[in-house]
């Protein structure tokens, strides 16, 4: 397969931008509002994402196997995890801005210093790029009248560590969906446990099942 054309990996890299904001968006709707509490958010949203993966998967797949479910990457599934449940405490108190802007510079600087440790080199553009995130990610939790939640943006921090890691390994996958579920469906397992060990602490709407 000839790899992708500039403008497809322009075009695909903003929808995914786009995608991942909108998140933010919506899980600030449904924490800060109160509408769902966090274990319960993570809950829906990991299951019902492996259910959309699995449909995509048996809908597209040319070779259809459940085999691929004896093969996870613990790694994977547990840094998704990660990122699925720190983000979702963190919205509890952060604003939705914020929250995705330190999320954002936090997986930037993840993958960079690993991709530095492994012997790549950038362009003077992409250091650029570091430094403006990295400023910005210093600015914004930085002690003042409009510095965020110090617990929140602790926890958004871990959540942006764990999608760096997470992306990191899933970087040149051969088939990029089937390892996608895989990854969701181990998660959802995860997070079914903490549910049941939390089930005291759930509380949740129908709104709040919407947005999740």
């Amino acid at each position: 397969m000839p790899p992708p054309s500039p403008a497809k990996i322009i075009l695909l890299t903003t929808l995914a931008m786009l995608a991942f904001a909108a998140n933010s968006v919506l899980c600030r709707l449904a924490l800060g509002e109160g509408s769902i509490d966090a274990v319960g958010f993570t809950e829906i949203r990991t299951l019902s994402g492996a259910v959309t993966l699995l449909l995509l998967y048996f809908l597209t797949a040319k070779e259809k196997s459940l085999a691929l479910l004896k093969r996870p990457s613990p790694m994977q599934f547990l840094s998704l995890t990660g990122y699925m449940v720190f983000f979702s405490y963190a919205y509890i108190s952060l604003a939705a801005g914020t929250g995705a802007l330190i999320l954002f510079g936090a997986v930037q600087l993840t993958m960079f210093m690993v991709a530095i440790r492994q012997g790549e080199h950038f362009p003077p553009l992409a250091w650029a790029g570091l430094l403006i995130a990295v400023a910005g990610l210093v600015y914004l939790v930085s002690p003042g009248l409009s510095a965020p939640d110090p617990v929140g943006a602790v926890l958004m921090v871990i959540a942006g560590i764990s999608w760096g890691i997470y992306s990191l390994l899933g970087r040149g996958a051969a088939d990029p969906l089937s390892s996608t579920m895989v990854n969701f469906i181990y998660a959802s397992i995860l997070t079914t446990i903490l549910t049941a060990v939390m089930m005291s602490d759930l509380a949740i709407t129908p709104i709040g099942v919407m947005y999740a």
